[in-house]
């Protein structure tokens, strides 16, 4: 087993190209010298500016010029003050640097380290914990949970520190010793605890929850299976951009969203046909349903408050990809403005899919039959206790699928001996529990459907009334709705009615005189459980709905708006959705709703399998007949 070891060219041939680590050191260099920078002021993030839609469209029919830039979000930790800045990389001049008030930006990295060493050293924080028999604090573990927004917290930039304990030495999993109740609040910018909340002694549990190899004795009965392509990969890169099969399509990354995808077409004979502009995960959140004072404020917006993308693994081959692997480095910019490298961020790799069509002539027992494959680009993050990977699938029938593979170590808590949690299942008898919560996110689809002239319509199944044209009951059928505007294209799946949604071209039809379309095919759905008060409900409108329609807007990008961080809510699909603006035949954004709603098990703890969510967009009349006709025979060996 090989890989090509390769990278990306880092010419920027393309307007969507992310930065490269000399485009980040320049931007930062051109905000430093026109006096923007200084010893408290820290990079939350430093990305490329992408350009408008027209004109990526133009560049890649005329090759028009397309300046490039970079945006930048400031964090002023002296003040607290925000600003956005945007810098042209074409003429090294800043274009825009604008104080963004009353908003906190996404945690950084160094606060995360640094809350940890804040929590340790507080006096009042060493007197709890000795009150519960901890005289030890290098082995404590402080997780950064975003402090939301109730109405009641103190003034300034603040995490709510969440404690656990490593008993058995560093490689101890902390997590099987959770310090409950003892919530402390830290001002990221005075670096101080500003307040610190006992809600009572209980007994950190002492059981070990240790999962790696040297605790657990292996299995020996698993051979090895290898995966080769001895010709070498189906697919091509250049630069960002992968070719495979009909598919080509540009790959992206940020520090907010993580992966992105860019410009995805399908060749279709002699045509190059567009799906889907962009698509990325807009926003996620993590709401728990547990009341108890340690558990009752979870809320991470792992996304808007936390930068998912900066906290991507390096993947390894074998483990975390297998087969013959192509990697994208994810170049990013730390506090400091400097650029630093995530080595293999994101992982290039086709799979084998088994059966993709099949067919046996009874009468002459002839049988025809297509193995499938898939390509997959994917990235996995670390956010505390968890890992979330987020998958990319396109396949050869023209389907393109997201998956997001849940795994890592659940948030724990603890009850006193002899004790049953209500919210949560008990794992062991040292009064160690998992409470039930919800993992929701929402990816923002700017779906191009044969040209930018969409509409999204509803597809229903009803059963016929009964009646002569229905006489023995059996008369079901599918009826279609359009989505004329925001308000009414607010959504949620229907298992009774099999519900999904089609994204119809206003203008190209298929062979048989209809709209072509892609069909939009729910997978995971959940739906809040919390109550119509809840602040979590307020921050994440998003969760209401599975369904959003919005007209393209170059600006709306993320579905609880651009600073969730310590928000009161309201903002992002809500606020744009009031407006309710006419989304037909028109450049229209699809934002889908979908999560994993999770009752913990035994068998999650102590480290969870995967669990898997996600959604299936499927041509439908998009192509006149299969479109997997001519994968070839498989070959005999």
């Amino acid at each position: 087993m090989t890989t090509t070891g390769e990278r990306p060219s880092t010419t920027v041939t393309h307007p969507l190209e992310p930065l490269s680590a000399a485009e980040i050191s320049a931007a930062a260099a051109v905000l430093r010298d026109a006096g923007h920078l200084g010893t408290s002021r820290r990079f939350v993030s430093l990305v490329l500016r992408e350009p408008a839609k027209g004109a990526v469209l133009a560049f890649e029919s005329d090759g028009a010029a397309v300046p490039r830039e970079a945006a930048a979000i400031v964090l002023d930790r002296a003040d607290g003050r925000t600003f956005e800045a945007t810098v042209s990389l074409s003429d090294s001049t800043v274009t825009r640097w604008e104080h963004v008030p009353g908003v906190q930006p996404q945690v950084l990295l160094e606060e995360f380290f640094a809350c940890e060493e804040t929590v340790r050293s507080d006096p009042g924080v060493q007197d709890a914990l000795r009150a519960r028999g901890i005289t030890e604090f290098d082995g404590v573990m402080v997780d950064p949970w975003s402090a939301g927004h109730y109405g009641d917290e103190e003034a300034g930039r603040l995490v709510r520190a969440l404690l656990w304990v490593k008993i058995g030495g560093p490689d101890d999993n902390g997590y099987a010793h959770p310090v409950e109740n003892l919530v402390v609040y830290v001002d990221t910018l005075a670096g101080r605890v500003v307040k610190l909340e006992d809600h009572g002694v209980v007994p950190v549990p002492q059981q070990p929850g240790n999962y790696t190899a040297a605790d657990v004795t292996p299995r020996t009965d698993l051979k090895p299976i290898s995966i080769t392509q001895p010709e070498g990969t189906s697919f091509d890169v250049d630069g960002h951009e992968v070719r495979w099969q009909r598919w080509r399509f540009r790959i992206g990354f940020t520090p907010r969203e993580g992966l992105v995808l860019h410009t995805l077409r399908y060749r279709d004979g002699d045509r190059e046909r567009p799906v889907l502009h962009r698509a990325s995960l807009s926003e996620m959140v993590v709401p728990y349903g547990d009341p108890a004072p340690t558990h009752r404020r979870k809320n991470a917006f792992d996304a808007g408050e936390y930068n998912i993308g900066t906290l991507a693994n390096p993947l390894e081959l074998g483990c975390d990809c297998l087969g013959e692997i192509r990697y994208f480095d994810a170049v990013l910019a730390d506090g400091d403005g400097n650029p630093f490298t995530v080595p293999n961020a994101v992982c290039l790799h086709e799979e084998d899919h088994g059966l993709l069509w099949k067919h046996t002539d009874f009468r002459t027992g002839k049988a025809e039959v297509r193995r499938g494959r898939r390509l997959v680009v994917s990235f996995i993050a670390t956010v505390g206790n968890y890992e979330y990977g987020f998958f990319w699938y396109l396949y050869q029938d023209g389907s393109i699928e997201f998956d997001v593979k849940l795994t890592g170590i659940m948030s724990t808590g603890a009850v006193p001996p002899g004790t049953t949690p209500t919210h949560g299942q008990l794992l062991n008898t040292d009064g160690l529990y998992a409470p039930i919560h919800q993992h929701v996110f929402n990816v923002r689809l700017d779906l191009d459907v044969d040209g930018t002239a969409n509409s999204v319509y509803e597809i229903d199944t009803v059963t016929d009334p009964a009646g002569p044209d229905n006489p023995l009951g059996n008369g079901f059928r599918t009826v279609a709705t359009r989505l004329d505007t925001e308000l009414g294209a607010r959504r949620r799946a229907s298992l009774d009615r099999a519900r999904y949604w089609e994204v119809r071209s206003s203008e190209a039809r298929n062979a048989v005189g209809e709209p072509t379309a892609y069909a939009l095919k729910p997978h995971g759905t959940v739906v809040p459980f919390v109550r119509p008060e809840a602040s979590v409900l307020h921050r994440a409108g998003f969760m209401t709905h599975h369904l959003w329609v919005t007209p393209y807007a170059e600006d709306e990008r993320h579905a609880a708006g651009d600073y969730p961080n310590q928000h009161s809510g309201g903002d992002g699909l809500p606020r744009w959705t009031a407006a309710d603006r006419d989304v037909t035949d028109g450049d229209v954004v699809v934002w889908y709703t979908f999560g994993s709603h999770h009752v913990a098990r035994l068998e999650d703890w102590p480290v969870m399998p995967v669990q898997h969510v996600g959604f299936l967009l499927q041509p439908a009349g998009f192509f006149d007949r299969s479109p997997a006709l001519d994968v070839p025979p498989p070959r005999h060996h």
